[in-house]
C-alpha cells in the first residue's frame, strides 16, 4: 500500500490496517519457519509496512495530543 494512501486514512482505519498487517506477518513468519514461504522478501515487506502504519498512527496521536497540550498550556 502506498504511503499517501495510508496518510489519508483515519486513526481507526490505521488501527484496523495494523491488526491486518500483524496477522499477515504472523502467517508469513509461520511459513518462513516451516520452509513453505516461496518469496522471503514478502516477510520483510510486510514488516516494513507495519512499521509505516505504526509510525503514521504515532504521528497522528502526537499531532492531536500536541495541539490539545498547547491549548491547555495557554489557557492556564
Amino acid at each position: 500500500m502506498e504511503l499517501d494512501e495510508l496518510r489519508q486514512m483515519s486513526a481507526a482505519d490505521l488501527t484496523v490496517k495494523e491488526r491486518e498487517a500483524r496477522e499477515e506477518i504472523f502467517k508469513l513468519r509461520l511459513k518462513l519457519r516451516t520452509n513453505q514461504l516461496d518469496n522471503p522478501s514478502n516477510y520483510r515487506k510486510a514488516r516494513k509496512e507495519l512499521a509505516r502504519i505504526m509510525t503514521l498512527r504515532r504521528q497522528k496521536a502526537l499531532t492531536t495530543g500536541g495541539a490539545r497540550q498547547v491549548s491547555d498550556a495557554t489557557a492556564g
